[in-house]
């Protein structure tokens, strides 16, 4: 009887990997349902070579975050609270007020918390970038945009 054979795992070496590039517009989304269709294209989680370990992932760009969309009465009683390390230095700020002074920093955060807290993670949202409105300076790659995933 002759041996079995025993189909060997692939993992993907990172010169290998070819990270495309997403234009996502962000206008009329909800929030969450956008930040985890981006955190799973960051991650790499869309793709058949998936290693976790390894950045796998795609960049991303979205535009027009200001104008994305809640439910609820998340505007007024969704806060954001930030710190500074001093005593009475906690600084707290409504969805409404975060949409109105730093729109990019909204989606940033919400995608961020979805994604592994270590280095690797980091890396990941590196690769994120977002833009208010529908101008972004990244045209030269425009040729390796993939057409947007609507799901």
């Amino acid at each position: 009887m002759p041996p079995l054979k025993i189909p060997k795992t692939v993992v993907p070496k990172p010169h290998e990997l070819q990270p495309r590039w997403h234009l996502i517009d962000a206008e009329g989304q909800t929030l969450g349902r956008l930040a985890a269709r981006i955190a799973r294209i960051l991650q790499g989680k869309d793709k058949p070579i998936y290693t976790p370990h390894i950045l796998t992932g795609d960049f991303v760009v979205v535009v027009n975050a200001a104008k994305v969309r809640v439910t609820g009465k998340k505007m007024r009683q969704k806060v954001y609270y930030f710190a500074s390390g001093y005593p009475g230095g906690l600084r707290e700020f409504t969805l409404e007020e975060m949409l109105r002074r730093a729109p990019e920093r909204v989606l940033e955060l919400a995608v961020r918390r979805m994604l592994p807290k270590n280095s690797l993670g980091r890396k990941m949202l590196s690769r994120l970038k977002v833009y208010a409105g529908p101008e972004h300076p990244h045209r030269a790659q425009l040729a390796a945009f993939s057409p947007p995933a609507d799901r």
